[in-house]
């Protein structure tokens, strides 16, 4: 599960601050208001709109880089609808590949994540340890790649017991076509993903949750000039009406100083 802290006041705001070593586990993502160099000032703003909800949000994001240590201010829509307010307002502190402290300012509430890596039988097995301080609730996360094609990555819930493992395999010399089926051990069911990336920075992705009978499409471009844009559409097959539901997510950058 990849980490975050939402605001709970807004449904479709979320806001997710993840280290750049802890995105490349996790796909390759683009980070959100990350700091390209010592000194550098790095602004984000990401919007989002649910269409079925008729919903829109937004959350901008500041980081600041001091040293080796990066600082990260965010703020959500929920912040200014009733006036200025600390909803949606969250903090953190991260060292790249070490580790990472959120706070959320209307909650009081921290998270802490910390990162290494080990080598296992000369293979590097990166892992990822979170505490959720208000909910009481501990992960450990890990990630093993046997080659540029074969990779390995489960997630595991201390106390509830849960495990989730991954398999994802990247196809062809390119690698621009990824299958990715995993298995829940606690719900005893599978999912399935298979994504492509094509010239020009798009990307399709296809996704199946069999426990939740919910199929799943996503494209998205990354435009390191205009930002990232992505259109999703999921269907309830266990629905009657089977209506899709549609989002759209729009994300800029620029370098503030």
């Amino acid at each position: 599960p990849l980490p975050h802290l939402s605001n709970p006041t807004h449904p479709a705001s979320t806001l997710s601050l993840v280290s750049p070593g802890r995105r490349r586990q996790r796909g390759g993502e683009r980070g959100e208001g990350a700091a390209s160099g010592d000194g550098m000032a790095r602004a984000t703003v990401k919007g989002k709109y649910d269409v079925d909800k008729n919903v829109a949000s937004a959350v901008a994001t500041v980081a600041l880089n001091a040293g080796d240590v990066r600082l990260k201010a965010s703020v959500t829509d929920a912040t200014f609808v009733s006036g200025p307010s600390l909803s949606g307002v969250a903090l953190s502190l991260e060292r790249p590949g070490s580790f990472i402290i959120d706070y959320d300012v209307p909650r009081t509430d921290f998270r802490f994540q910390f990162m290494n890596t080990i080598r296992v039988l000369e293979k590097p097995v990166s892992l990822t340890y979170m505490h959720f301080r208000g909910a009481n609730r501990t992960t450990l996360d890990g990630t093993v790649a046997f080659d540029p094609a074969n990779k390995v990555s489960w997630s595991y819930a201390f106390g509830a017991g849960s495990c989730r493992i991954k398999y994802a395999y990247a196809h062809g010399s390119p690698r621009r076509t990824v299958f990715e089926p995993a298995y829940d051990v606690s719900k005893r069911a599978w999912d399935f993903a298979v994504s492509r990336k094509f010239e020009g920075d798009d990307t399709l992705r296809a996704s199946y949750e069999t426990s939740k009978k919910n199929l799943r499409l996503d494209w998205s471009r990354d435009s390191k000039v205009n930002g990232t844009f992505k259109i999703s559409a999921s269907v309830d097959l266990a629905e009657q009406h089977k209506i899709p539901k549609l989002t759209a997510e729009s994300t800029w950058n620029c370098e503030l100083f």
